[in-house]
């Protein structure tokens, strides 16, 4: 099967699984629990977060000082905590994404600039969405679930049953969550009985077919597929932003215009404007990146490592 399988098997309840059925329990708990309740609590939350949290926090501030080297060190721990904050929050809240209504769906995530889905559907053609890995990318894939077919693609989780927890929320509404194994070729697949997904372009997949691309004040290696896939799906490319307002307990959710298909021809030039559309989507809503990720893990040659 090259998608995951949602359904529960009974190996799930083997005994050295029992400490994530507690930690779902919990996250289960907190889900059903009201934004306004649970958000001051997951503030509090972070600050043990940041105490122990050591490796991801020196990632996380070499990342930022790399590609904000204007920004003094106040500004990248104050940027470091309400990424921090802003991770806890959406983390002890995304069970509601399980068991949540389609109405409650809505009330939390304010959708906008969807009439560029909608002319790109009337004409015929699926929508690549251009998401960096933004805290809040499971509630945007799920809000745009609700109003177009969708299909997306996710690594495993070596724990087998976070595996079967996680991708049984992103495929609720009905749409496979193929492995990354799967290929390109079940996205173009999908594409072409008009389905839709997200593209993530901000990983660093090594020098191998990588082309490197401005980002911010740095260079980053980008892998430059998302215009063939495109054209193989006679798809637009559409980027996405997404950001948690912590006092309206709301989720902002803004589909930006289409990536104009003369921008991506040639791999420098695609590299390039995926780049830029990440620069967009992370400037919204800064504190809000997974800036834990080593997304400057490739660098030019005879460039040092960021993270030594």
């Amino acid at each position: 099967m090259r998608y995951f399988d949602r359904r529960f098997y009974w190996g799930l309840l083997h005994p050295k699984l029992w400490g994530t059925w507690i930690a779902i329990g919990v996250l289960l708990f907190f889900g059903a629990l009201p934004a306004w309740l649970r958000d001051p609590f997951a503030r509090a939350l972070s600050k043990l977060v940041l105490s122990i949290a050591k490796k991801p926090i020196r990632v996380a501030k070499a990342n930022i000082r790399t590609c904000f080297p204007d920004k003094s060190e106040a500004e990248v721990d104050a940027l470091v905590r309400e990424n921090v904050a802003h991770f806890v929050m959406i983390l002890i809240g995304q069970a509601e994404l399980l068991f949540g209504s389609k109405e409650h769906l809505r009330r939390r995530v304010n959708l906008h600039g969807f009439e560029h889905v909608q002319a790109a559907r009337e004409a015929g053609q699926p929508v690549i969405f251009i998401m960096p890995h933004v805290w809040g990318i499971d509630y945007a894939g799920l809000r745009l679930n609700l109003d177009l077919p969708m299909v997306t693609m996710a690594k495993a989780h070596r724990n087998e049953l976070f595996n079967w927890f996680s991708n049984r929320i992103r495929s609720r509404l009905g749409g496979h969550v193929y492995m990354r194994e799967a290929g390109l070729r079940v996205l173009i697949s999908e594409m072409r009985q008009g389905n839709s997904f997200f593209y993530l372009p901000d990983e660093d997949l090594g020098p191998d077919q990588s082309v490197f691309a401005p980002l911010f004040a740095t260079t980053k290696a980008t892998l430059p597929v998302v215009g063939r896939l495109a054209a193989a799906g006679n798809a637009q490319v559409m980027p996405v932003v997404i950001g948690y307002d912590d006092k309206a307990h709301r989720f902002e959710l803004t589909v930006l215009p289409a990536i104009e298909e003369d921008t991506m021809r040639g791999k420098e030039n695609e590299a390039l404007a995926l780049n830029r559309a990440v620069e967009q989507v992370i400037s919204a809503y800064p504190e809000q990146y997974m800036w834990f990720l080593k997304l400057l893990r490739t660098r030019p040659p005879g460039e040092p490592s960021i993270y030594d």
